[in-house]
């Protein structure tokens, strides 16, 4: 027998993309996927696009392979799909050590990040009420008229 299979990570209306080594600092990247949270998934893509940020480029990247993950695996709607969560987080660091005056020499810390990209489906907005018409309307101004009357001889 086989190994049970893992529950899903995400929600039933949800999908997920990450990259886990992305050559670049925690804080960088998430000054960049503030820009994106919240957003619809086509406004985020054109930010990222037109983001000067350097970042910008690798976020994008995580952000395609989530909306293709929505869109081929779990068959969700990409006119639909928004940034639910974009989370970042430190992964390996390099040390390097460069020379200094008087023969010392500095630690030089070169950072990894990761990326966690969710993006989640709308609900579809319920039906609007129907607007009364003037018919309904006439007839709703003359059972006002009735009470208001009724009222004044009871009293």
């Amino acid at each position: 027998m086989s190994k049970p299979k893992a529950p899903r990570r995400v929600a039933a209306n949800e999908a997920m993309a990450s990259n886990t080594s992305i050559r670049s600092t925690p804080t960088k990247i998430n000054l960049v996927a503030e820009l994106i949270r919240g957003k619809s998934a086509a406004q985020a893509l054109a930010d990222l696009t037109f983001c000067r940020r350097r970042v910008a480029k690798d976020v994008k990247k995580v952000l395609q392979a989530a909306i293709a993950n929505a869109e081929n695996n779990h068959n969700l709607d990409v006119d639909r799909l928004y940034v639910a969560q974009a989370t970042t987080g430190r992964a390996l660091q390099m040390k390097r050590f460069m020379a200094r005056g008087r023969g010392r020499s500095t630690r030089i810390e070169k950072w990894f990040s990761n990326i966690t990209i969710v993006v989640r489906e709308r609900e579809q907005k319920a039906a609007k009420a129907e607007k009364p018409t003037e018919a309904k309307t006439a007839e709703a101004k003359k059972t006002t008229r009735k009470s208001a009357a009724s009222k004044k001889e009871a009293a």
